[in-house]
């Protein structure tokens, strides 16, 4: 059970509680922001509204440091990158995934996500999914201690991707995104905060290509994403709007066929958010942000933050209060392995880097996968070395369905063969 204090005549405390709140189950940055971003010079750290569209949402990358966005056969291609599923070598198949999410403080906050894809033809592919996190039961009071009663805050985000082959190694996708953010969980707080809506769009490519090189077969691929372009959200006006969490990831993937039954994969991404850095802002001697004549914050080093979207995704390059090396500093980095028995059992282990000045995350994950007739399962498991990750000593899972293998199980029961079974 979790407590949020609300004062009913003050907006702004209602608004940073619920940000505060959804900053902590997130964990998308490992420290409190002053004066928006500057913590003594020393960290830098951008935050963003709906932090939960940047969740691993699936078992089999989450055990490879959150790499996927140029894994082949990714049933989450949609949340990685939605280029991917015109590759897949399977008709059609449903994930359903599952992450506890501050198992160790609270019992009852949770990232579901399911996820499915169906190939239209050898050369395109559509796909869906639904990302719902719960922020658990909270009991809302008012500044005297008043009950205004147990609610749950939750956020959801419904995706519908197409991808299509442009050649026999190369693909685009598109995905497009609805957002609903319901911090307040029907509770009825001051001045009307409200739920917030958005959506987002993915643009995605995808280069899968294979050869022999001294007796081995190698597969490898190259994918890029852009994802999550889309509108500020607000839980009050427009006046306090917040960026999406608009990322790039770029990364590779390379596989040897070491023999008939073994093979071994690894993998490596690059993040980075294209959303702009808070600048440093002039101070006085008691810390107080100092205005100039125009009524706006004065600065120092870096661009004003409060741009739009799209200026704000190209400013994202060259905005850094300090410049080059800080710009280089919000690259986070993530490193995977993977091993196939048969294609039938893997073992998976990740390491995921993010500079100390921009959250300092790091943490190695592991995991392993099992392919039986039509069922596929996934876990993976997370410790961290430096700030503590709230999947931290937890387990995740995810189950899939594949329609191929479970048409072909019918058809292969049926008394006639199959012959009226209807195709998925």
């Amino acid at each position: 059970m979790h407590v949020i204090n609300a004062e009913n005549n003050k907006t702004m405390n209602l608004v940073k509680s619920a940000v505060a709140l959804v900053v902590v189950l997130s964990a998308t940055v490992s420290v409190a922001q002053v004066n928006r971003g500057q913590i003594d010079g020393k960290q830098n750290t951008i935050t963003t509204a709906v932090p939960f569209l940047m969740i691993t949402p699936d078992a089999r990358t989450g055990a490879m440091g959150d790499a996927g966005v140029a894994l082949p056969n990714d049933v989450n291609a949609i949340h990685w990158n939605a280029a991917k599923l015109a590759f897949m070598d399977r008709k059609g198949s449903i994930n359903m995934s599952y992450t506890p999410w501050l198992r160790a403080l609270v019992p009852d906050v949770s990232l579901g996500y399911v996820s499915a894809y169906y190939k239209l033809s050898s050369r395109n592919a559509i796909g869906g999914s639904l990302r719902y996190f719960s922020l658990g039961e909270i009991q809302f009071t008012d500044d005297q201690a008043n009950s205004l009663g147990q609610f749950t805050p939750n956020e959801l985000a419904v995706d519908f991707a197409y991808s299509q082959r442009l050649s026999n190694f190369f693909s685009v996708g598109l995905a497009f995104r609805y957002i609903h953010s319901n911090l307040s969980g029907g509770a009825q707080l001051a001045n009307n905060i409200r739920a917030g809506n958005s959506y987002g769009a993915d643009i995605t490519a995808y280069y899968n290509n294979k050869f022999r090189y001294k007796g081995y077969n190698f597969n490898y691929g190259i994918g890029l994403a852009v994802t999550n372009i889309g509108a500020k959200i607000t839980y009050t006006t427009a006046q306090f709007e917040d960026f999406i969490p608009t990322n790039m990831r770029l990364g590779t993937y390379w596989n040897m066929d070491i023999d008939k039954y073994n093979s071994f994969a690894v993998l490596v991404d690059f993040n980075k958010l294209l959303v702009p850095t808070p600048p440093r802002y002039k101070t006085n001697a008691s810390g107080q942000v100092e205005y100039g004549t125009d009524g706006l914050p004065i600065i120092l080093s870096g661009k004003r933050s409060d741009v739009p979207v799209l200026q704000g995704m190209f400013q994202s390059f060259s905005d850094a209060p300090g410049g080059f090396s800080e710009e280089l500093q919000e690259i986070n980095t993530s490193v995977g392995i993977e091993y196939w028995y048969d294609k039938q059992f893997a073992l998976r282990a990740g390491y995921f880097y993010e500079p100390f000045e921009k959250g300092n995350r790091t943490y190695a994950t592991m995991g392993a996968g099992l392919r039986y007739n039509v069922f596929a399962i996934d876990v993976a498991y997370l410790f961290s070395f430096q700030q503590r990750h709230p999947l931290d000593n937890t387990l995740r899972f995810t189950l899939g369905l594949d329609f191929e293998s479970f048409k072909g199980q019918r058809e292969k029961n049926s008394p006639d063969g199959g012959a009226d079974v209807p195709a998925f």
